[in-house]
């Protein structure tokens, strides 16, 4: 344990500048400083309020012991974990005076503030977020048809994906929106496959669930390619120009279409909300997460939660050192979202092609061949990502800088992107980890970048010898 606190010592020391030999003062004054650690290495620790359960009394109880014993910031959060509910109601005008009167009492203990994006940890969204501007699914049913014949046919509407965590979570009302919501996408016929070959793992690969890898057992840490292992036979995919585009003949669940001998197959795509909820929220904060593609979306939650409490605190000085300091996305528990209003637009932009025609591969049919549709799907999770880190993180970042503040993410968890490109995003990177049994996130994300040095060489030296016996994994880049 020591060999590990003077490994972190070190580390610190380094990246601050102290590029040569350390001399035998300087290994002292690292000493010291362990012992006697500056303000900008004091602990933080989450603040948790449970639904309700909050007063100004014991805000600042919390806050004088924290300060009494070193810590230096806490993370604002109000959740529910089956705590009988208090008496103040989330974001109610007593809510408010207390939140402002916890900011206070941080600036004058001097201790930073880090708050917490939406209700709960989960992310960004509440009971203010409407069903078009929520994270959603590009959903689909079939019909089977034969040919030679001008028909009217009705097509059924495409059902909503299970929420990954169930029902429990939504209040009866939060339930009837989810189900009452939809919007038709496109409408797509071609010749009916056998329906003999499928993609595996389809409900990942197209981002209707991400497992958590934390706690669940046997998820994947990447997506791998399925190759195609053997030739297609004739029925077995779906011929790319043989897609026939019906969209615009859907007239209230039904399209008239004279259609071409043989049997056919027709699909219609629509968006459905992905199920997603603010978990654990308090009651009152309970709804649905906002769209991570569209920042139209994300400022109408933000100004209804974060700005009301940036108007509610009004003119901050920033260079206090406690206070209201950092906002904070805490792990990705709210799914994936495979659908955003602007997704076939960007996709043409980014990627090349009409992602359109491929639309059937989020039923994990396949359209060309198995590469050609794998290939797609890759392109769908790299596009859904670049408009995430676009659009949700990256833009929270910089709304965060408009207040005089960062943003911390923990970026695990559910996500439908890479961990270290969500993490890559925020001013301050956030790890997790648990004992050893039960879960696989008994270890840490640390990345060090300096230039090397002949004072960096000698600490590399010292401390690749003490990986072994410390678990730090060094990565140099």
């Amino acid at each position: 344990m020591k060999l590990l606190k003077y490994t972190l010592l070190a580390t610190s020391l380094f990246l601050s500048g102290m590029n040569h030999w350390a001399s035998a003062e300087e290994l002292k004054d690292m000493k010291r400083l362990f012992v006697s650690p500056p303000e900008s290495a004091r602990p933080g620790v989450y603040w948790y309020f449970m639904d309700g359960n909050l007063s100004k009394e014991g805000m600042t109880k919390d806050l004088e012991s924290m300060k009494r014993v070193g810590i230096g910031s806490v993370v604002f959060l109000e959740v529910n974990v089956g705590i009988p509910r208090g008496h103040v109601d989330f974001l109610s005008t007593e809510w408010k005076d207390c939140f402002k009167h916890a900011v206070k009492e941080c600036e004058r203990l001097g201790i930073s503030m880090i708050l917490g994006i939406g209700p709960g940890w989960t992310g960004s969204g509440g009971p203010w977020v409407k069903g078009e501007e929520s994270m959603r699914h590009l959903v689909s049913s079939v019909t089977r048809v034969t040919g030679g014949s001008k028909q009217t046919i009705t097509l059924e509407k495409p059902s909503p994906k299970p929420p990954y965590f169930g029902e429990g979570a939504f209040t009866p009302e939060l339930k009837e929106k989810w189900l009452d919501y939809y919007e038709d996408v496109a409408v797509l016929a071609f010749p009916a496959t056998n329906g003999k070959v499928s993609i595996k793992d389809i409900e990942e690969k197209a981002l209707y669930y991400r497992a958590p890898y934390s706690s669940v057992p046997g998820v994947k840490q990447f997506i791998p390619r399925e190759e195609q292992d053997k030739p297609l036979e004739p029925g077995d995919a779906i011929a790319v120009d043989q897609v026939i585009d019906l969209t615009s003949s859907l007239k209230d669940g039904a399209v008239t279409w004279n259609v071409p001998s043989g049997e056919w197959m027709i699909m219609r795509f629509g968006i459905r909300n992905n199920g997603a909820v603010t978990r654990p929220a308090p009651l009152p904060g309970v709804g649905f997460e906002c769209d991570k593609t569209d920042t139209t979306a994300l400022m109408a939650h933000l100004r209804t939660f974060t700005g009301s409490l940036f108007d509610l605190l009004g003119e901050r000085d920033t260079t206090l050192a406690g206070g209201l300091k950092i906002l904070h996305m805490d792990s990705w528990e709210m799914g994936a979202q495979n659908w955003s209003p602007r997704l076939r637009e960007e996709f043409k932009k980014r990627r090349g092609y009409d992602p359109q025609p491929y639309f059937p591969v989020y039923a994990g049919l396949v359209v060309g061949d198995k590469n050609i549709s794998e290939r797609f799907l890759w392109d769908l999770r790299q596009t859904m990502q670049e408009l995430m880190l676009e659009n949700h993180s990256l833009f929270v970042k910089a709304y965060a800088r408009q207040h005089g503040m960062q943003l911390s993410i923990e970026p695990y968890d559910m996500n439908p992107m890479q961990d270290l490109e969500l993490g890559a995003s925020a001013d301050i990177p956030m790890c997790e980890f648990w004992s050893p049994g039960g879960y696989n996130t008994s270890f840490s994300a640390i990345e060090v970048r300096w230039p090397i040095s002949k004072g960096n060489v000698w600490f590399l030296r010292r401390l690749l010898r003490q990986q072994a016996t410390v678990g730090v994994s060094i990565r140099l880049l």
